[in-house]
């Protein structure tokens, strides 16, 4: 043959377009079952090389000039990384592509080193060689004592998802230590976040003034236990080149074994100047990495021992002690109300009233929707449709409620009769398995972060009370309640009206407004906490309302930015 690698370039691209060819030099077609072996073939080209008489443990294969140097390559990085920190203790890992500029990268052969073996003392004949799709095609021989059998590294379905979804041209497994203690910053947090720092613009599609953001995945005993949440995350944030891994390490992967290794310095970098920053006090995210804006505590003056930082008491002491959540598009997707919520809401309104027509909180409901609807009608409202009266057959009158019912979930009315009678029969849905209470996935974390330190969460939204607490007690995440001190809706008062903001206020027994943080997406919500002196910051969630650019408000992509 002229190159098993060109052998390899027929496997992938020239069989599945023609039957019968010269293969290598080989003259005549190759048989019928010699085709259907091929086609079938998922292990790698072993089983080819043993159908057509060829070295079947592929030595011929990686003895070519580009596999020697890229197993050369990847060994003395191994070294390199060694000295940096970056793979002690057999740990960390790299791969890389061999380069064939007459092969397409997502089909290029693959290096890999070992498992277990001390990286500094790594030799070229000590790597893995793979197809595209992963499959081994030579192993390194054994070693005697104390050495310990060959094996790949299981970091190897990790970086596959980096070849597959990136098309990477290599990938660096780091251990170093600033890479686990990055995530640790804020445990909380799903994302490390760094901007105006000068080695960002060494981070593939960023700038000096861009905002490096890094997915962070939870650890788990075993490496490749990881692959399905890497794979998450990677689809998740397509501008990523890297992902870190909390209490372990970071991913990173290039176009080729060159920009992996340039960009993995700069990450290193960046993570130990975001940790110097910290232990200054300062926020690695903030433009102008001012003091760190953190939550504090209720009745009890902070420590940096209680808080994980060394910020000292006259900086502790400006924390907020109550946070006010609202719901809708801050600690929940705007889609769950308006796709699930609602619509559950309009189907079964009419059902739910006839169904518990005669009890007494029924009653109640019935109640406050004549009034509503009443009201309407007195302020000629079109959608208004009058009740029969009391005593009339109760199919009249859930009918004419019906209408008036789906009239304002329809304009999406806050007013309580409606909120109220959703939250019934939202409670049955949850009671019944039909629904289930979506949050964002950085919720539960901070929450649970929130009440460890001692911080107050009060939920503020136009559903009911009651809605509010079906959501967090049968949410995807399950029941949240331990975590919120109390729940306030439109019996408090209009969220767009500042009075309403005090009188949470006076409710929290805060010292000052100022003492309370209140997050939402509504721009009109944040004037009137704003008015009424509160701290307000806007979320900008996946699928809220665009802001108008002068809104004048701090914002935040998720809790744990506040």
């Amino acid at each position: 043959m002229q190159s098993l690698v060109q052998l390899h370039y027929f496997q992938k691209r020239v069989f599945p377009i023609c039957d019968t060819r010269v293969l290598g030099g080989r003259s005549g077609s190759l048989s019928s079952s010699d085709i259907s072996l091929i086609r079938g073939w998922n292990c790698g080209f072993r089983r080819l090389f043993a159908a057509m008489g060829e070295d079947a443990t592929g030595q011929g294969y990686t003895e070519t000039d580009l596999i020697k140097e890229t197993k050369a390559l990847a060994a003395e990085l191994c070294k390199q990384f060694y000295g940096l920190g970056w793979v002690s203790g057999t740990g960390g890992s790299i791969t890389i592509k061999v380069h064939d500029p007459s092969i397409p990268v997502s089909e290029q052969l693959i290096v890999m080193a070992p498992s277990g073996v001390q990286k500094e003392r790594m030799l070229p004949e000590d790597m893995y060689v793979m197809s595209s799709d992963g499959s081994i095609l030579s192993s390194p021989s054994p070693k005697p004592s104390p050495h310990r059998p060959p094996k790949c590294s299981e970091c190897g379905p990790l970086f596959l998802k980096a070849y597959s979804m990136r098309n990477a041209g290599a990938v660096i497994h780091s251990h170093g230590l600033e890479s686990a203690l990055a995530t640790m910053i804020n445990p909380a947090s799903k994302e490390f976040r760094i901007t105006h720092m000068e080695m960002i613009k060494g981070i593939k599609g960023h700038g000096y003034y861009d905002e490096l953001v890094v997915p962070i995945i939870e650890n788990s005993a075993r490496e490749y236990e990881l692959t399905d949440a890497l794979e998450a995350a990677i689809a998740a944030y397509p501008k990523a080149t890297a992902v870190l891994v909390r209490n372990h390490g970071i991913y990173i992967w290039g176009d080729s074994w060159i920009q992996a290794k340039t960009q993995a310095e700069c990450y290193h970098y960046l993570f130990e100047a975001a940790l110097r920053l910290h232990q200054l006090g300062l926020d690695p995210a903030d433009p102008k990495h001012g003091p760190i804006q953190l939550i504090g505590f209720c009745g009890t003056e902070p420590t940096g021992a209680d808080n994980g930082d060394d910020l000292d008491y006259s900086r502790n002491k400006k924390f907020k002690p109550v946070v006010v959540l609202d719901i809708e598009g801050t600690t929940t997707p705007i889609s769950f109300v308006a796709d699930i919520l609602f619509p559950y809401a309009k189907k079964n309104a009419g059902s739910h009233l006839l169904a518990t027509f005669d009890s007494i909180e029924t009653q109640e409901d019935i109640k406050l929707l004549r009034k509503q609807i009443q009201d309407d009608l007195d302020q000629g409202l079109p959608s208004a449709k009058p009740v029969p009266p009391v005593g009339a057959p109760k199919e009249d009158i859930v009918s004419a409620l019906e209408a008036n019912i789906l009239a304002m979930i329809e304009a999406d009315r806050k007013v309580t009769a409606l909120k109220q009678l959703q939250g019934h029969i939202w409670r049955s849905g949850y009671s019944k398995g039909d629904l289930q209470g979506a949050v964002f996935d950085d919720v539960p974390g901070v929450l649970a972060e929130w009440h460890r330190l001692g911080t107050k969460v009060y939920i503020y939204s136009s559903g009911s009370r009651e809605a509010q607490r079906l959501l967090f007690a049968n949410s995807t995440h399950g029941d949240l309640r331990q975590y919120l001190c109390g729940y306030f809706d439109t019996t408090t008062g209009n969220k767009r009206e500042a009075r309403s903001y005090s009188e949470i206020c006076l409710s929290v027994g805060v010292d000052s407004p100022a003492d309370v943080l209140f997050a939402t997406d509504v721009l009109a919500e944040a004037v009137a906490a704003k008015e009424a002196g509160l701290d307000a910051v806007l979320l900008i969630r996946p699928g809220n309302v665009p802001l108008p650019a002068d809104h004048g408000f701090r914002t935040a992509k998720s809790l744990d930015e506040l």
